[in-house]
């Protein structure tokens, strides 16, 4: 039977969204409780300690404020700082507490306080992906609501990385054990923990809460881990809504399927890119051709049209432009067989079928995980038939969230696929953590090295605002040119919600609920 690539790229959309359709289940009206929202996890809460890496993000975001709020675009905004003020060689930052306000187990919050949540981590290596951490000189305590943080160098990403939930957010001094190790999750946020159970998190609002008091009494969120099971719960009214990337993710497909039972989809810009990476430590993609080909043989349009049913914009760009000083918009190429295949014959893989060098096939591992690329199955069966069209071999390895983890920063592939850090980490952290070559590579991999586009990467980390649009544009244009990736698409973020929600508002990040503007 002929099998064209089309045919795989629809086909497999086609059958993902027939299986989808077996909810079991009709849709069924819970009772209302007009102070509850309920919304479902894809797991358990985990340790909410805000100086680990295990929590979810948007829970740790409700309980724990930052020093200052990260808004739409970049901009930041007062939170328990309530102002700030930048020495002239902008290597000293001063904080202004705000007044008044006090952790739930009514502990003042004051400079102590920030002085000590700082000292957990401030001053330790594992912490030094983040500059205010790699270029601190001290932490001053000025008077009870004034701190002063120095640092040795310039550090630009200040006050972006003071907006981060974790490991930045302030926890109660008394929330730990003698020997300091942490306890509970008590912050000065506008929720507080109810109950935790591995089949779920309620929280209250906090009564003490400093900022406009939520409209709502208590959120309560349920384990669903199935995303099948999800959709049947939201089309019965069980729960409210659905989505978020690292809460509970809905695929175009699961989105079409809903949107199609009367559920409301509210999408956003998202603020990330699906990039598909070469090992830059692998002889084949040290050659510019090869990248360039590998480029050309992805129909963009086409994946975002069938794959992604329309919730995804193709682009040739690291970032979306809704991150500050993503550049300008490079032109998408258009799929180009030919040109594929003569670059390919150029740089000595040649031959009938699975094309050769020096007796060694053209042959690629493409890594995938579901757990932590969700549809990557699917689109690695897209690229697989893209590819040999052009005698290119590509298998697939799955692999789990853990192992994938383990592999990618090891360099054990050929090609994975990767997402940016999207905001509010971007555009700094993705640059700086997963493409210069001189800063070890963490859970996430690299996306490339090459000691030539260093000096360009830290000129941007380092650059004043005045500088810093043309200095992250030569790096985008140095990455660009060179075919150093091959980025794929920028995905919609997508939430779903039920009737019972009269108004809804996407929050500003992928680390947040979106309890801020919701009516019942």
């Amino acid at each position: 039977m002929n099998i064209s690539r089309r045919t795989v790229l629809f086909g497999a959309t086609a059958l993902s969204g027939l299986l989808a359709m077996d909810l079991g289940g009709s849709p069924a009206s819970a009772a209302d409780d007009p102070k509850t929202l309920r919304l479902p996890l894809a797991r358990p809460a985990g340790n909410l300690d805000p100086q680990r890496y295990v929590g979810i993000f948007a829970i740790q975001d409700m309980i724990f404020d930052p020093l200052v709020q990260y808004t739409r675009g970049g901009k930041i905004e007062p939170a328990l700082a309530e102002s700030w003020t930048i020495s002239e060689d902008h290597k000293v930052y001063t904080f202004k507490l705000r007044p008044d306000v006090v952790f739930t187990d009514g502990e003042p919050w004051n400079a102590e306080a920030m002085k000590w949540n700082l000292e957990r981590w401030m001053p330790k290596a594992d912490y030094n992906w983040l500059q205010v951490s790699a270029n601190l000189d001290k932490i001053e305590v000025i008077d009870p609501m004034t701190v002063a943080i120095h640092f040795k160098q310039v550090t630009p990403t200040a006050l972006i990385e003071f907006s981060y939930v974790r490991p930045v957010r302030f926890l109660s001094p008394k929330a730990v054990e003698a020997d300091g190790s942490y306890k509970s999750p008590i912050g000065t946020g506008a929720w507080k923990v109810d109950s935790d159970t591995p089949e779920g998190t309620d929280l209250v609002t906090n009564e003490k809460y400093w900022g406009v008091k939520p409209t709502l009494d208590k959120v309560s969120l349920v384990v669903i881990p199935d995303a099948r099971s999800r959709m049947s719960a939201l089309l019965a009214g069980d729960i409210d809504a659905a989505g978020g990337a690292f809460i509970a993710a809905i695929s175009p497909q699961d989105a079409t399927t809903l949107k199609s039972g009367g559920i409301t989809i509210v999408t956003d810009t998202g603020t990330d890119t699906m990039i598909l990476g070469f090992n830059p430590r692998r002889e084949l993609f040290k050659d510019i051709r090869v990248r360039e080909a590998f480029n050309l043989l992805i129909d963009r349009e086409a994946i975002c049209a069938a794959l992604m049913k329309g919730y995804a914009t193709p682009t040739m760009n690291l970032y979306p432009d809704v991150i500050a000083y993503s550049g300008k918009r490079f032109d998408i190429p258009k799929r180009d067989v030919e040109r594929a295949k003569k670059l390919l014959d150029e740089a000595g893989w040649v031959g009938e079928g699975t094309r050769s060098k020096d007796g060694k096939p053209l042959n690629v591992e493409l890594v995938i995980s579901e757990d932590a690329v969700a549809n990557s199955r699917a689109l690695g069966e897209v690229l697989q038939a893209e590819f040999s069209e052009a005698g290119i071999g590509l298998t697939l390895r799955n692999v789990d969230h853990a192992a994938r983890h383990g592999d990618i920063p090891q360099f054990k592939y050929d090609i994975s696929l990767f997402i940016t850090n999207g905001a509010p980490y971007d555009p700094y952290n993705t640059i700086g953590l997963m493409i210069l070559s001189s800063i070890e590579p963490g859970t996430d991999g690299k996306l490339w090295e090459d000691p030539v586009v260093d000096p360009l990467i830290v000129k941007a980390l380092s650059a004043s605002e005045a500088e810093r649009a043309e200095a992250f544009q030569a790096v985008s244009t140095w990455l660009h040119d060179n075919w150093a990736m091959a980025p794929l698409y920028h995905a919609q973020r997508v939430w779903a919600h039920g009737d019972r929600i009269k108004a809804f508002v996407v929050p500003a990040t992928e680390y947040e609920m979106p309890i801020k503007g919701i009516s019942l």
